[in-house]
Parts: structure tokens; C-alpha cells; sequence
């Protein structure tokens, strides 16, 4: 029987990384390319000029490369959701009446 080497793969259950933007965000990179490439084609289609088509496609693409980049390091994998559900949960919960309180439960304890 000969003896068989397999490699390793050290990199099982981690999340995906593309040069610094972790899990979600290169989607959202992806996104934003494909939405600046559909931008370039109205503008150049409307009749301005390429190299002003250019200058705006490049000007807006850069800051939403610094944005992305900004939320992949501040936030990590999972920070972005855990944020925006922060900003969900209420603040204080009010109750006029003690009504809630003094009702049986539905078994008649």
C-alpha cells in the first residue's frame, strides 16, 4: 500500500477575505462597481463627454472604495448587522397600565 499526502486546507470555517474586505463587503464592492458601470453607460449615453463620463465614474468609485473599506475595518464579518439591529431595539418600553401584570396566565395558574 503506498502512502498517500494530502494537503491541508488551513483555511476551513473562516470567513472570506479579498485583499482586506471581509465576508459581505466585497459583495457590497461588487455592487457598487456594477451600479458605476450602468452609470457610465447613461452618462455616455446622454452625449457627455468620455473623459468627463471618466472623471465622474472614477471620482464616485473612489469614495465608495474608502467607504467600503472603512465599514470592512470598523465593523469586521459581522459588526455591520449587529449595528443596524442595535439601532432597532428600543430605548425604554412605557406601559400606562399594570393590566399586563395582572392578567392569569392562559393555563388559570
Amino acid at each position: 500500500m503506498s502512502n498517500s499526502i494530502y494537503q491541508i486546507n488551513k483555511g476551513i470555517n473562516q470567513s472570506i477575505e479579498f485583499k482586506g474586505l471581509k465576508a459581505q463587503y466585497i459583495w457590497y464592492l461588487g455592487g457598487g462597481i456594477v451600479i458605476l458601470m450602468i452609470l457610465f453607460a447613461i452618462l455616455y449615453f446622454i452625449g457627455l463627454p468620455s473623459y468627463f463620463c471618466v472623471a465622474i465614474i472614477g471620482a464616485i468609485g473612489a469614495l465608495i472604495v474608502i467607504k467600503i473599506y472603512r465599514m470592512s475595518h470598523k465593523y469586521g464579518e459581522h459588526g455591520l448587522m449587529k449595528a443596524l439591529a442595535k439601532k432597532q431595539l428600543p430605548k425604554a418600553i412605557r406601559s400606562n397600565s399594570r393590566k399586563i401584570f395582572l392578567m392569569s396566565d392562559k393555563n388559570g395558574k
